[in-house]
Order: structure tokens, then sequence, then C-alpha cells
């Protein structure tokens, strides 16, 4: 059996770092050729360019990545499991780390600190319950939130390669941003997993960018979306929503690998209930994107207001304070 699971990682490990090499190869070709392009205008413009690039990779891909990566491996479990056997000094560590969260309600922070004193089964229960009822809600916050972005980027942009690159950088902040709330990660395996999840939606959103949206429209309503003004629209806002739904599944997924729960230890039910899951909170970012984008997009041709004198002195005695 040991030789089996062995055989398994060994096996998720290997298609992960080839996902892993294929986005560095095409990330690599990408910087490339713009700096082969600015190099028409000056050697120095190209040089700028790639120091650029590599803050830029360093900030919003290394770092997360490093930050994953370095942080316990932890999995909170339900009350059926009981055979799991947890490193109790690590369920310490968590409670202290929920413990310093504002947000976290008084009978919360009692029901934690009475079971930091009490034995390592009662703290189990107290980590259980704050996980399932305050940290969900959060992180589903967190998934939403980047969901949103998502859809925003992919929406905006006419660029498949650029498409490529915000899903996965901001695929890689929802993780990062799921992992330091709760302070542990997923094991490597589910790393793994997670790796080629994201770098498969980003060349699904990729190749979406080329997608014709009418083709898959039914025959009756092929007029109204061949409008020269209607079509880009309806097309960016599918390519939008199409990845904002594979987003959401992804940080649903790490939300899973994070939550062990014994009721859906199978792979095929933590597929079956992100997904389904995820259709759930679609409407709600759709319809706040939707709310959101022509609004910022309006505000890109409004001149910019004037301050008051009360809101000038009120600007100085904040930076004084």
């Amino acid at each position: 059996m040991s030789k089996k699971k062995d055989s398994t990682k060994v096996f998720w490990y290997a298609i992960a770092i080839g996902f892993i090499i294929l986005f560095i190869l095409m990330l690599l070709s990408s910087i490339l050729d713009v700096g082969d392009r600015l190099r028409t205008i000056h050697p120095y413009v190209e040089y700028g360019f790639y120091g650029l690039s590599f803050l830029l990779v360093y900030f919003l891909i290394l770092r997360p990545v490093h930050i994953v990566l370095f942080s316990p491996a932890f999995s909170v479990e339900t009350t059926l499991d009981e055979t799991k056997v947890i490193n109790h000094g690590v369920h310490k560590r968590v409670a202290k780390r929920l413990l310093q969260d504002e947000t976290l309600k008084d009978d919360d922070v009692a029901r934690l600190n009475d079971a930091l004193k009490s034995s390592p089964e009662d703290l189990k229960l107290a980590l259980n319950h704050v996980f399932n009822t305050h940290v969900k809600k959060k992180m589903n916050q967190i998934i939403k939130k980047n969901a949103k972005n998502v859809m925003i980027s992919t929406a905006i942009s006419q660029n498949g390669r650029a498409d490529f690159i915000a899903v996965v950088v901001i695929n890689l902040k929802m993780i990062k941003e799921l992992v330091v709330m709760c302070g542990f990660r997923p094991s490597f395996k589910h790393l793994s997993k997670l790796t080629i999840n994201v770098i498969s939606t980003a060349l699904i959103a990729e190749g979406l960018e080329n997608m014709d949206i009418s083709e898959l429209m039914p025959s009756s309503i092929n007029t109204f979306t061949e409008n020269p003004i209607i079509k880009p629209f309806i097309s960016s806002t599918a390519q939008g929503v199409s990845n904002a739904m594979l987003t959401l599944r992804i940080g649903i997924v790490t939300r899973k690998y994070l939550f062990s729960d014994a009721k859906e230890i199978t792979k095929e039910k933590i597929r079956h209930t992100a997904f389904i899951e995820a259709a759930g909170m679609l409407p709600a970012v759709v319809g706040d994107v939707l709310m959101i984008l022509p609004k910022r997009i309006a505000n890109l041709f409004k001149k910019p207001e004037k301050k008051s004198k009360d809101d000038e002195d009120a600007l100085t005695e904040e930076v004084i304070a």
C-alpha cells in the first residue's frame, strides 16, 4: 500500500514539475519577445524592461510560491476521523495563529484559549469548530474577491498570453492568501494537483481568447451576437465568466484540501462538490463585477475632483497623526 502511495505522489510531482517547466518557458518566451521589440527603441529600454520583469516575477510569482511552500503542512480533520494522528504542537501553533485574528468572535477566542489549556482532543474539536464557522466564511470571501479580479482582468484584456499570465498570478495570490490566513498549507501532493489546476486553467484562459462565442450560441440569436458593437462585449464577458468559474473551483478545492473532511475523502467527491459550490458562488461574483466594471471604466474618463479645504486639512491632520 505504501509503495502505491509513493508512486502516486511521484506521478503527481512529475506532472506538476512538467507544468511548471511549461509555464516558465511560456513566460520566458513572452518576456523575450517583448524585450526584442523594445530593443528597436533603445537597448537600455530593453534592459529596463528585463529588470522590471524580474521584479514582477519575484513579487507576483516567486514570493507567493515561497510563502506557500515554507508554511507548515496541516489539515483540519473532522472528529469522525479518529485514526489520524496529528502533532499536537502544530494544533497549538495554528490555534495561536487564529487568536491573532482581530475579527475572531469573543466566544471563539474563549473556546480556543480554554482548549489550549485542556486536552489535545478538546483543542482538535475547538479548531474544527472555528475553522468550519469563522475561517471558512473568510476563505470564501477571499475566493470570491480573486474570482472577480480574474473576471475583470480577462474580460478587459484582449490578449491570450496576457490572460494566461493574469490567471496564474491571481490564482497564486489567492492560494497564498488562503495559506497565510490559515497559517498552514496542503500537502505537497495536493500542492502538485493545485499547480496542475492553476496552469491548466491559465491555458484554458489563453485558448478562450481565440474562441468565437457565436459558434456556441443558438442560431436564433446569432444575429444579435454578430452585432459589431455587442459581439466584443459578449465575447469578453463570456471569457471572464468562464475564467471566474475556474478560479472559484480552484479556490474551493484549495479550501477542501486544507479542510480534510472524512465525508469528502475521495477526489471524485471533492471535484463534484467543488464544482457545485463554485456554480453557486458564480452568480454573485458575476453580478458584482457587472456592477463594478462600468463604474471603473467611467471613472477613467472623469476629471479628478478638486479637494475642498476641509478635506485637505483633514488629510494633513491624518498624516501628522
